[in-house]
């Protein structure tokens, strides 16, 4: 036995120092107390007001520090999100990484025709079949807007087309609390009762203050029922760096972490314990195209910040990454959707989405989705590390081959290289000769054609025909 012994599981990565982290979080409770927030909605005020925010006449309410530190102890360090079979599969914790697409794109790359149009029912549909089964797709969201539905329930027919297509849990966005009243009936249906639902969630709500400071009615309703109901929820602001927070990064970081704790603080006053993920879709502002870019290095530098002072109040955290601002799927898109899928592993951010996006969140890619699986898949590899001990040495194998002689033929190769390497699905590794006779296919005719063959092939575990009947019911159900 080593005395004091001290190894890395998966390589080393952070943004911020412990005294950074408490700067921000110092400037953040500052923000609270000194500027506030403002607060349009009645019962949330009155939550606050009641435990001891200083409620102004306009709406604005100025929030203790001490209510904030009140919050953090009472909130969850660890959130779970189930299967549709109440399997429980994705555990939010620590620097545990999990993967998945964004929501409300209004466009998509068909990928039979090759063209962008608006996104519709069907295409929500085969998003989700797709990302049921590929393998590191942990969760999904719902991609794109449905626009061949009625817009007052378009938003149930979002969810019920995830519902139906795809066994994996579900993060999910609603237009008011009248639609995720809808979403949660559908939901405690499939998972046998409410209280089922409770216990085992496979649903997780998205909601968003605006900022800079802004709680609107609308997020803050939907808010205050997931607390209530027990329903994980994200709530993540989206500042834009130069735009609607500074352009620095620190003052970003302090104003997006304001936003967030002061929605933790509601939520919390709501329902101590109930499961809350922090997080934000924090970017820039492109200064000569005027778009919140969604490959900037900056996105990916502030989402790794961010993870850090999440992992500083222990909270699970939300991350973004798979993404890019390129308009198809070419070499920008590739490298903007590798760097961020790496700088979120490294950084330990626990639910990353927005996989699947193109053009700066306009329109969404299935190819985009399959190629970034990819990505991941070989981003883990990275993060499962390099593991040091005497069967990894491998001195008496060395001393046995010796100088001049090879590896390949021993038992010690054949039994470690499966665990040792990273084996490509898509990604290419043959000799020219050979890709050149099978059709010189590039990558990103290799992802069309594996989007069409799983599109194809695979069909997720069906619902019961009379529960599917009844989730027809409540999708339909007037608002």
């Amino acid at each position: 036995m080593k005395s004091n012994s001290f190894a890395f599981e998966t390589p080393q990565f952070r943004i911020l120092s412990d005294n950074q982290i408490e700067e921000i979080h110092s400037a953040s409770l500052e923000i609270l107390e000194r500027t506030g927030v403002l607060v349009l909605e009645e019962e949330s005020r009155s939550l606050l007001g009641d435990a001891g925010g200083r409620v102004e006449p306009d709406g604005r309410v100025r929030i203790p520090s001490w209510l904030v530190e009140k919050a953090l102890v009472t909130a969850p360090k660890r959130v779970t999100l189930c299967g549709r079979d109440g399997s429980r599969k994705v555990h939010l914790e620590g620097c545990k990484s999990w993967f998945g697409t964004g929501s409300d794109c209004p466009n998509i790359i068909d990928p039979f025709t090759r063209e962008k149009r608006r996104m519709v029912r069907e295409d929500i549909a085969a998003a989700a079949r797709l990302c049921d089964w590929l393998p590191n797709i942990d969760f999904i969201m719902s991609l794109g807007l449905v626009s061949d539905a009625p817009w007052e329930i378009s938003d149930k027919h979002q969810f019920e087309a995830m519902l139906l297509n795809n066994t994996k849990p579900i993060v999910f966005t609603a237009h008011d609390r009248a639609g995720m009243n809808g979403i949660i009936e559908m939901s405690s249906l499939v998972a046998g009762s409410e209280e089922n639902l409770r216990k085992n969630p496979f649903i997780c709500l998205y909601a968003e203050p605006v900022s800079p400071l802004k709680h609107v009615g609308t997020a803050l309703r939907k808010l205050l029922l997931a607390a209530e109901k027990e329903i994980p929820v994200v709530y993540t602001p989206c500042p834009m760096s130069g735009a609607t927070a500074p352009v620095t990064m620190a003052g970003v970081l302090a104003l997006g972490n304001a936003e967030c704790l002061s929605g933790l603080v509601i939520h919390q006053l709501k329902k101590p314990g109930a499961p809350f993920i922090t997080g934000g879709v924090i970017s820039i502002l492109d200064m000569r195209d005027a778009v919140l870019s969604y490959g900037a290095p900056e996105l990916d530098l502030l989402s790794a910040a961010m993870a850090d002072i999440a992992h500083f109040y222990r909270l699970p955290v939300f991350g973004t990454a798979g993404c890019s601002d390129s308009k198809v799927l070419d070499e920008q898109a590739a490298v903007e959707a590798s760097i961020s899928t790496l700088m979120s592993a490294l950084s330990g951010s626990n639910l990353v989405h927005d996989i699947g996006f193109l053009e700066s969140a306009l329109t969404g890619s299935l190819e985009l989705i399959v190629l970034t699986n990819e990505i991941v898949d070989m981003v883990r590899r990275i993060m499962r590390g390099i593991q040091v001990t005497p069967e990894t040495l491998a001195l008496d194998l060395i001393d046995k081959v010796g100088p001049g002689g090879h590896f390949i033929a021993e038992e010690h190769t054949a039994f470690n290289f499966r665990k040792e390497f990273w084996l490509p699905h898509l990604m290419d590794r043959r000799r020219f000769d050979t890709w050149h006779r099978e059709g010189e296919k590039t990558l990103g005719v290799r992802l069309n054609e594996e989007v069409k063959r799983i599109l194809k092939e695979h069909t997720p575990e069906q619902l019961p025909e009379g529960m599917v009947k009844e989730i027809h019911k409540i999708r339909d159900a007037a608002v």
